[in-house]
C-alpha cells in the first residue's frame, strides 16, 4: 500500500473514531471529550484491531486542534474580561504550582521517593490541561462564568510557567549561573512578544479586518483570520512559548475588533474536527498495559492530581476573596493534566531526573485523571451549586413547598441580562415570578432579596414542577437557543398544552426548532435591533405612528411566517408574495450577483428548492436555479417588477 493510501486509511480510521466515541458518549449523556480518548485507545497501535500506522501524522493535526480551540476561545474573551481575574492569575497561578511542588515532596518523602523525583513529579502534576479545560467549559457554557475566567487565567499563567520549568528542570541540583541566565532570557522572550501584542490588539488589527470585512468575501475573510491565529501561534513557538498561549492572544486580537462574532461563526466547524482529533490521538499515545505495570507510582500521582490539587487551588482561589463555591469549582476543573505534563516530564527523563516508570505513570494519569475530570466536573458543579443554595437558604424541597400556593404567575428560566431585565419589568407592575436558575451566585441573591428561585436546569421536568408551571400563566425562556431550551418546552407543553412559552434564539434556524417544540413566541435579537431601529428612523422623520406601527406589523409578518402564507392585503404596506424562477436572467446567479434587493427593493425571505429543501433567509452567496418558489416581502409594484424578471 502506498504512504498516500495508508494516510487516507489512517485518517478514516481517526474520523470513525471520533465519530463512534462521540456518539457513544452522546448516548451516554457523558462529554464527548470522553468518547473522543475511547475511540483513540481502539485505534491505538498499542492496543489490538485496526490500528493507525503514523501517529506522529496525526500529532501534529492534534497541534492544530489547539491552536484553533485557545484562538477561538481568545475570540469570545474580552481583555476586560481577562484583567477582571489578573490578581488570581499572576499570583495565585506560580503560588498553586509552588505548593503542589511542596506537596509531592512532602508525599514523595513518605512513599521512599528521591527529593528530585518528588520535585520533578509536583512539576508535572502542578499543570493543568488548556485544551481539556477549555473544551469542558464551552460545552457546559460556563467560559465567561466567574470560576470560568478564574480558570482560563490560572491555566494562561501555568503555560507561561511551562517555559521558565522547561529551562529549569535540567539545572535542578546543579543550579549553574548560565541556567538562571537562561530563565532570564526566557521570561524576556515572553515579554518581547507580549509587550508588542497590546499595541497590535489596539492599533493594527481592528482596521486590518474592517478592510478585509469590505471586500465581502468569505473566504479571504476566514483564510485572515486563520492567518492571524495561526501567525501569533507561531511566533510564540518561535520565541520558547506555547501554541496554546499565542493562539489564545491572537485570538484577543480579533475579539477587540467588530468582526469576533462572525470571525467566530465561520471558525466553529472547523475547530471542533479538529479537537475531536485531538482527543483521538490522545487516546492512541495511551498504552493499556502500562496502566497498571507501575500502580504505586500511578496510584500516588492520581491522588496528588484529584484529591492534592483539589486542596491545593480551593486554598489559592479563597485566599484571593472568591466564593467558597467559586474556589470549589475551580479547583475541581483543575484537576487534572494534559500536553504539557508530557513535555515536561520527557524533558525531565532526557535530564535523568526520572525513569521510564515516572513516564509511563505521567501517561497513564493524564488519561485517568481526564477522565475522572470530565466525570467529576460534570457530577461536582450541580452539587456544590445545591449544597451552596441548601446551606445558605433554605432547603430546596422546603422552598419549593413554600411556594406551592403561586397561581396564575410567571416562571423565568436564566436570571442573566435579559432574565434580570424581564424581572425588573414585571416587578415594577407587581407581577409574581419566580426564577429558575443555574448560578448559585445568581440564586443567593435572589433569595437573599425574598424573590422565589430555584436552583437547576429548566430542562429538567422536576425543576419545572417545582417552580409551578403547571399553574403558571406565562413562562419565559431566556436561556439561548439550544437542546435545553428545546427541552423545556416540550416538558412544559406536556404539562400544560396552553401555557404561553415566550422563548429566545440567536438565529432563524434555532427559531424554527423552537416554534416546533411548541414555543408560544420566539424573539430574535437582530430582528428585534432591526425593527427597533426601523421604528426610530421613521419616527425621526415625523412619519404618522400608525402607518408606522402597521409596517412594523408588517415587517414581523414577513420576517417570521412560515413559507406558503401571505398576507392578502393590497395596500400600500409591504406584501409577502412567492414567485417561482424561470430560466430567464436571474438564474444561476448568486443573490449578491443579481443585486435582488439593490435593483427591486424586495427581501427574500425564503427559497424552496424544487426538491422541497427550504432555505430560510438565504445568504448573499446563495444561488437562484430555475423553478426555485422565492418568498419575497416588498410592496406590490417592487413584486410585480421582480417576478416580471423572474419570469422571462
Amino acid at each position: 500500500m502506498t504512504p498516500e493510501a495508508i494516510f487516507f486509511r489512517d485518517f478514516a480510521y481517526v474520523i470513525v473514531a471520533a465519530v463512534l466515541g462521540g456518539a457513544l458518549a452522546w448516548a451516554s449523556r457523558q462529554p464527548l471529550i470522553l468518547g473522543y480518548v475511547l475511540g483513540g485507545i481502539f485505534i491505538s497501535p498499542l492496543t489490538p484491531g485496526p490500528a493507525i500506522s503514523d501517529l506522529h501524522t496525526f500529532e501534529l493535526f492534534a497541534e492544530i486542534g489547539v491552536v484553533l480551540l485557545m484562538f477561538s476561545i481568545g475570540i469570545e474573551f474580552s481583555l476586560h474580561d481577562l484583567l477582571r481575574e489578573k490578581w488570581v492569575a499572576l499570583l495565585g497561578g506560580p503560588l498553586g504550582i509552588l505548593l503542589s511542588v511542596g506537596l509531592s515532596v512532602g508525599v514523595g518523602t513518605l512513599l521512599g521517593w528521591r527529593p528530585l523525583q518528588g520535585v520533578i513529579v509536583g512539576m508535572v502534576i502542578s499543570v493543568a490541561s488548556t485544551m481539556v479545560l477549555s473544551r469542558l467549559l464551552l460545552d457546559r457554557g460556563e467560559l465567561h462564568a466567574a470560576h470560568g475566567r478564574v480558570m482560563i487565567g490560572i491555566t494562561l499563567v501555568e503555560d507561561l510557567a511551562v517555559v521558565v520549568l522547561i529551562v529549569l528542570i535540567p539545572a535542578l541540583g546543579a543550579l549553574e549561573p548560565g541556567r538562571l541566565v537562561a530563565i532570564g532570557l526566557a521570561l524576556a522572550k515572553a515579554a518581547a512578544i507580549l509587550v508588542p501584542f497590546w499595541f497590535l490588539a489596539a492599533r493594527i488589527f481592528p482596521p486590518l479586518m474592517t478592510r478585509v470585512a469590505r471586500t465581502r468575501n468569505q473566504e479571504l475573510f476566514l483564510l485572515v483570520a486563520l492567518g492571524v491565529g495561526l501567525g501569533t501561534a507561531a511566533l510564540a513557538q518561535a520565541v520558547g512559548l506555547s501554541l496554546a498561549l499565542g493562539a489564545f492572544l491572537g485570538g484577543l486580537i480579533i475579539s477587540e475588533s467588530d468582526y469576533a462574532h462572525e470571525t467566530l461563526a465561520r471558525l466553529l466547524s472547523l475547530r471542533d474536527a479538529f479537537v475531536a482529533m485531538f482527543f483521538v490521538t490522545l487516546g492512541a499515545l495511551i498504552q493499556p498495559s502500562a496502566l497498571f505495570a507501575n500502580l504505586p507510582i500511578l496510584g500516588a500521582m492520581v491522588g496528588l492530581i484529584i484529591v492534592g490539587k483539589i486542596l491545593v487551588w480551593g486554598v489559592v482561589v479563597r485566599l484571593f476573596g472568591y466564593p467558597l463555591q467559586t474556589a470549589l469549582r475551580v479547583a475541581v476543573g483543575l484537576s487534572q493534566i494534559g500536553e504539557f505534563s508530557f513535555i515536561l516530564v520527557q524533558v525531565a527523563r532526557s535530564a535523568g531526573h526520572v525513569g521510564t516508570e515516572v513516564y509511563n505513570a505521567t501517561l497513564a494519569a493524564s488519561l485517568l485523571t481526564i477522565l475522572v475530570n470530565a466525570l467529576l466536573v460534570r457530577v461536582a458543579y450541580h452539587r456544590i451549586g445545591r449544597a451552596v443554595v441548601a446551606r445558605q437558604q433554605r432547603p430546596l424541597s422546603s422552598a419549593a413547598g413554600e411556594w406551592d400556593g403561586l397561581r396564575n404567575h410567571v416562571v423565568l428560566c436564566g436570571f442573566g441580562r435579559v432574565g434580570s431585565a424581564v424581572g425588573e419589568a414585571l416587578e415594577t407592575f407587581a407581577i409574581r415570578y419566580i426564577v429558575i436558575e443555574t448560578d448559585p451566585d445568581i440564586v443567593k441573591v435572589l433569595r437573599a432579596r425574598g424573590v422565589p428561585c430555584l436552583y437547576g436546569d429548566a430542562a429538567h421536568r422536576k425543576i419545572l414542577e417545582g417552580a409551578g408551571a403547571d399553574r403558571a400563566a406565562l413562562v419565559v425562556l431566556t436561556i439561548p437557543e439550544g437542546e435545553r431550551a428545546r427541552s423545556a418546552i416540550r416538558h412544559l407543553r406536556a404539562m400544560k398544552p396552553q401555557v404561553p412559552i415566550l422563548a429566545r434564539t440567536h438565529e432563524r434556524r434555532g427559531h424554527e426548532g423552537l416554534r416546533e417544540a411548541g414555543a408560544t413566541e420566539v424573539v430574535q435579537p437582530e430582528l428585534e435591533a432591526a425593527a427597533t431601529l426601523i421604528r426610530h428612523a421613521l419616527g425621526r422623520l415625523l412619519l404618522p405612528q400608525d402607518r408606522v406601527l402597521a409596517y412594523l406589523h408588517r415587517f414581523h409578518e414577513g420576517m417570521e411566517a412560515a413559507p406558503g402564507r401571505g398576507t392578502g392585503e393590497t395596500d400600500a404596506l409591504p406584501q409577502i408574495r412567492e414567485v417561482t424562477l424561470g430560466a430567464g436572467p436571474l438564474a444561476d446567479q448568486s443573490l449578491r450577483e443579481a443585486r435582488v434587493r439593490e435593483r427591486f427593493g424586495v427581501t427574500i425571505v425564503a427559497i424552496t428548492r424544487a426538491d422541497g429543501d427550504v432555505l430560510l433567509n438565504p445568504s448573499a452567496d446563495t444561488i437562484l436555479r430555475p423553478g426555485d418558489r422565492i418568498r419575497l416581502f416588498g410592496r406590490l409594484a417592487q413584486i410585480e417588477a421582480f417576478k416580471a424578471e423572474a419570469e422571462r
